[in-house]
Order: structure tokens, then sequence, then C-alpha cells
């Protein structure tokens, strides 16, 4: 059985629209390493990172577990392995620190769909709106919210919010409905999505059950509602993990970013991932996390480029939000100000 698990086209196309591994992995992967420990660097990279990355890096994992590693490092230098806000919430919580990214242009799709203007214009319509601003935004947006979230920590921190203010959730509009779902608190949701996301339909959750009956599916909060539905467990990249070393299934049906594909092999060593497909595509990789290569990690930490550099009054500002966040997800803060 798990050798026809392991055979099936989504598992062999997770990388298709990925770069390919170079060719001089191991001595690229030593030379980075070499480099890291010289400069007194620390390398964070996120769950969707290809794997090579992922296996050079100090710290992986998803976005609370990084900022939480960013604002307690003691490293010189953050080599952030991600998109660019999540080098920006380093940066911010580390303003004296240098803060490098392999690749400037990774973006991110919900970042793009919540300029600051944009929200400005929204809260200026609502004095009493408190808003809660998914950690997937650009700095200027984190500057102007009362508390950030994460998918792993958004239930709890909705439920800290002050009971007589209004709720306004960005970008997310699925992760904000999924917290609706679970806390029963009334929100105003930006209407915004991760474009990898919400490619997976009900009609491509089916087919993909229908072909493996026994394995559970574990999807991601940014999938749409009819998705969610589907699944047998909604949460977050991190507590993936747990779930599925948890869960006595040998194979298992993954909504998510097929990256997270890589940590959960090497978590749950005697399970087999199937990468969920979409209707036209067999692997959603995110062509944002994608664009950081291992050649690209190295010139980085030779050329100390491209840097993070953000204005004192954005960080003084989105730095306030950020804390919140990393003091209601410690349980130090109980009910957010």
């Amino acid at each position: 059985m798990r050798d026809a698990i392991t055979i099936t086209p989504p598992e062999l196309r997770v990388r298709a629209c990925a770069p390919p591994p170079p060719a001089n992995l191991d001595a690229l992967s030593r030379e980075i390493l070499d480099l890291k420990r010289r400069l007194k660097a620390v390398i964070l990279a996120h769950n969707y990172q290809v794997p090579e990355i992922q296996d050079v890096a100090d710290f992986v994992g998803d976005s609370l577990g990084l900022s939480q590693q960013a604002a307690r490092t003691n490293a010189d230098i953050i080599v952030f392995c991600g998109v660019h806000f999540m080098a920006e919430t380093a940066k911010i919580l580390n303003p004296g620190k240098l803060v490098i990214l392999p690749d400037r242009d990774a973006g991110c799709s919900l970042e793009e769909s919540c300029p600051a203007d944009k929200l400005q214009a929204l809260q200026a319509t609502n004095p009493n709106f408190y808003t809660v601003s998914y950690i997937n935004c650009s700095a200027a947006v984190k500057a102007l919210s009362d508390v950030i979230c994460t998918s792993g920590n958004a239930e709890q921190i909705v439920r800290a919010c002050p009971p007589q203010r209004d709720i306004l959730f960005v970008p997310d509009e699925n992760l904000g409905a999924w917290v609706m779902e679970k806390t029963g608190r009334p929100m105003t949701l930006w209407k915004g999505n991760c474009y990898v996301h919400v490619e997976w339909t009900h009609a491509a959750l089916v087919r993909i059950r229908q072909q493996f009956p026994d394995a559970p599916i574990v999807a991601h909060p940014e999938c749409p509602r009819s998705v969610r539905m589907l699944a047998d467990e909604v949460c977050s990249t991190e507590k993936m993990v747990s779930y599925c070393k948890q869960s006595p299934a040998r194979c298992i049906i993954v909504a998510t970013e097929p990256g997270m594909i890589h940590r959960l092999q090497k978590e749950c060593p005697d399970k087999v991932f199937v990468a969920a497909p979409t209707e036209r595509c067999a692997c959603n990789n995110c062509k944002y996390m994608k664009l950081n290569t291992l050649e690209k990690l190295l010139d980085c930490l030779l050329q100390l480029e491209p840097r993070v550099e953000l204005s004192r009054e954005i960080i003084e500002r989105a730095r306030v939000p950020i804390e919140r966040m990393l003091q209601v997800s410690s349980g130090a803060l109980q009910q957010l100000p």
C-alpha cells in the first residue's frame, strides 16, 4: 500500500512549479552554513520554502513561530527566507540588527490586497473599529493596527479583543470568516485572499478523497469555506505538524502550499503526504515563496543584500501591535486594551 501511495502523481509533482534543486547542492549548503557561522547570522525559513533552504535553516516554522524566534534571537544578522512582510516583521522586532532576504521581490497577494491608505480610509468610517491585522500585511498596515494575528493564534487574539469594540479584520476574508465561525464574534472583513489557497475547490478535494478514502484532509484556514467544510482539521501550518504526528492515519491529504510536505515528511517519516490538487494544478506552489533559492541565499549572505529598511516611525508604531500579539500568545496578556 505504501509503495502505491508513494508513486502517485500528486507527490511526484509537488515541485513541478518550483525551481529545481541545484546540481551542486551539497557544496552550496556547506558554504552557506560556514558563512552563516562566520557572520553570526541566523537563518529563519518559512514552511513553504524549497526543501534545500529548509534543510540549512536554523528554524523552520509558521509566521508566529518565526516571529517568536526573531524576537528572541541573539544573532547579529537575520536572514529571512520567506516573503517580504515576514522580513519586515523581523526588522520591526530587531531595529538594530541587519535583516536580509534572498529575493526582494518575494511578495504576497494578501499584502498587496490591502494598501495602507485604503485601510486608513475605511478605519475613518467607524471610530469604534478595532483593527486586527493578519501578519500577512505590510509594515505600514501593521502600524495602523491595534493587534496582529497569525493563522495559529487568530482565534485566541479575537477572543482577547475588547468586547465593546467593532472588529475590523484584515486582509484575509477566509481566515476572518473561519475565526468568526470559531468565536461567534461579528467582524467586518477586508476583501482579500491568498491566491494560492483560493485555488482549492470543493470538487477537487472530493476527487482526491475518493482516490484516498482513508486519508484525512488537513487544510489551512486561508482556504475557502467550501474546502474547510471537507477538512478533518483546519489549522495553521505549525499545528498541522502536531495533528499529523498524532493522527493514526498513514496517509494524509494536505491542502496548503506544498512546501509544507517536506517538513511533514521529516517530522513524520512513517507517513505519506499527498498534496491536494486544484482544478488546474497538481502542485499549487506559491510563486512568491519559490522566488527564494539556495543560490540567492548564498548571494545575500555574501553581499548582505537585499536589506530590509524601515523608518523609525513605522517601526515604533508597528511594534506595538506585534508585541501585543506575542504577549497574548504567551499568556502574558489576557485582555487587549
